[in-house]
């Protein structure tokens, strides 16, 4: 071969990206009106042996030049993997169904099997995915393992079309015994909004395959992604699961929630810029700290959350062995909170896998504002009698507390009165230990009624009464490590609550906070000596313990007595 042949040959094969079953016209901006254009490429893909792979992105296909490139793939069974993503920048959309509809009538009519389709960026809307629904529906997508759609503008008439090709492939597929098993979907910046994301649920649920789902930034809101959610409890082998910039709220955030517990083998969890709140986090955080063995990386950024919810989801994951990152920017923990959480993420030697925080929005404002989700008032009816069921909840759940801690004062008044008789004085620890076994049957599941007990509790020890004081810690002991000791206990979730009723920090559920006395530091003082309290969260409470909080001024003593033993204790561990 003459020496120009070979160079010449060479710089064909350059171009066109020849390279183990793969023909690569990538990104090479030919705008492909008509046949004639096409003639070289179709020569090329004509001539090629087992192709597997064509690459097509990046260039401008016509209806002309689609049609007889599809006459090239007639007889390329071999074909696998379609890289169609942007080839159709400038065309109108009419322009494009018959394109995608002839390309795809040769990949049936070739017997191709694919496992990769990529059309992302092609901005084709629902007539688009009908270009498409024929291919998705036949034995050539059999064994599709990665569909990519991002940016392509189905919209909810798109999404349905899309779901119901994908539910027919399935039922079709398992009749003839190889059930459709699609791993990887993306769908980004669709416009799918509740119903798209509802029927594609449908689809995931029946597949049961899937391990990436990508639909970021699709106006779903929570009730398309309690629908996502419940879907994704039927596919256990998930590992990716990308849903930024929709709006969870605690609703979604919940329904999430609960459906990682069925996920364990999850590694990426995007739920940035969704609007989580500090409920939806916290419940979040329950579940990872729960499972998710293998997690690498949890991004709860710009969901406004506030301090104590994002403590929580840092304690959650204290155990997680092979986290690479926790994304909690753009919230609102404020200035002390940030520092907090820094703290306690150097507390549990991961502090250089906390993303950064230079975009927090600082504490929320202590205002009344209901901006519930637009949708929600859709709602308002049905919802109506629920409020009133819970409010008749909490107003009888208030009467309970406040008739318990009425017994405990009459109870101590009796220890402490000065008028007592002997034999009362004598029988009145007794009592005080019966009224707190009462508090140590607290449900110690529920790390904010544990948090409560604890107080309620600690608020009646005594330094110079021994009576009092041992039947305080006793009781505080044996409702402590029974709390975390349990399993379902969250150790995380008791030290936020603990701080939000010390007023310590804000919540946005509005907790009223106790009024904090010196028997509560120096119950907690012996707390944070016992070898069930965890010493990770020792960090925390030293963190906030060291602030200057007037809540905390008429305990100066007790106060800097539990600020030594704090620093002691995190010294020795």
């Amino acid at each position: 071969m003459a020496t120009d042949d070979v160079a010449q040959l060479a710089d064909s094969l350059a171009k066109t990206g020849v390279e183990d079953g793969e023909l690569s016209y990538k990104g090479q901006g030919r705008k492909l009106d008509d046949a004639q254009s096409v003639e070289e490429m179709v020569k090329e893909i004509q001539d090629f042996e087992g192709l597997q792979a064509l690459r097509l992105e990046g260039n401008t296909v016509g209806v002309e030049a689609a049609r007889a490139i599809a006459k090239a793939l007639e007889t390329k069974s071999a074909l696998k993997r379609c890289y169609w993503s942007d080839m159709f920048t400038g065309r109108l959309r009419s322009e494009i169904p018959p394109a995608l509809n002839s390309l795809g009538d040769a990949l049936m009519l070739a017997g191709a099997r694919l496992t990769v389709l990529d059309l992302s960026d092609n901005a084709f809307g629902p007539d688009g995915v009908k270009g498409i629904e024929n291919l998705l529906k036949s034995s050539t997508c059999y064994t599709l393992q990665e569909l990519r759609l991002n940016n392509c503008g189905m919209g909810i008439g798109g999404g349905k079309i899309l779901a119901a090709a994908l539910i027919y492939n399935h039922k079709k597929s398992s009749a003839e015994g190889s059930p459709f098993s699609l791993k990887v979907f993306v769908a980004g910046r669709n416009r799918l909004e509740n119903d798209g994301a509802t029927a594609l649920a449908q689809a995931f649920k029946l597949i049961g395959s899937m391990e990436e789902v990508h639909m970021p930034q699709n106006g779903i809101n929570h009730a398309g992604v309690t629908a996502l959610a419940e879907a994704m409890q039927h596919n256990p082998g998930l590992r990716i699961l990308n849903l930024n910039d929709n709006t969870f709220t605690e609703k979604g955030a919940i329904a999430m929630a609960q459906a990682l517990k069925h996920l364990r083998s999850i590694q990426v969890i995007n739920f940035g810029d969704c609007l989580v709140r500090p409920e939806g986090a916290k419940a979040i955080a329950a579940s990872v700290s729960e499972g998710l063995p293998i997690l690498k990386e949890l991004n709860l950024s710009y969901g406004e959350i506030t301090e104590d919810a994002a403590l929580v989801v840092a304690q959650a994951v204290k155990d997680k062995d092979q986290l690479e990152k926790l994304d909690l920017n753009g919230n609102c923990i404020g200035e002390d909170g940030c520092r907090a959480l820094k703290v306690a993420m150097e507390a549990m030697n991961m502090s250089e896998l906390l993303g950064s925080l230079s975009d927090d929005e600082g504490e929320p404002e202590d205002d009344d504002d209901d901006d519930e989700d637009e949708d929600d008032d859709e709602e308002e009816d049905d919802d109506e009698e629920d409020v009133d069921e819970e409010e008749v909840e909490e107003e009888e759940e208030e009467e309970e507390e406040e008739e318990s801690s009425k017994e405990i004062s009459s109870a101590v008044q009796l220890q402490l009165s000065s008028d007592s008789k002997t034999h009362l004085q004598r029988s009145s620890s007794s009592l005080v230990c019966k009224r707190f076994f009462f508090w140590a049957q607290v449900d110690v599941s529920d790390a904010a009624k544990t948090a409560e007990a604890f107080l309620k509790i600690a608020s009646v020890y005594k330094e110079d009464n021994n009576e009092v004081k041992n039947a305080v810690l006793d009781s505080i002991d044996g409702l402590l490590r029974k709390a975390f000791t349990s399993s379902s206990f969250q150790g995380y979730s008791f030290v936020s609550s603990l701080l939000v009723l010390l007023g310590l920090i804000k919540s946005e559920d509005k907790v009223k906070p106790v009024i904090v006395v010196p028997g509560h530091l120096q119950a907690l003082e012996h707390v944070v000596r016992q070898d069930y309290f965890p010493k990770e969260s020792v960090a925390v409470l030293e963190a906030f313990m060291s602030r200057n909080n007037k809540t905390l001024e008429p305990c100066g003593n007790a106060k800097n007595n539990l600020q030594s033993t704090l620093q002691r204790v995190r010294s020795q561990s």
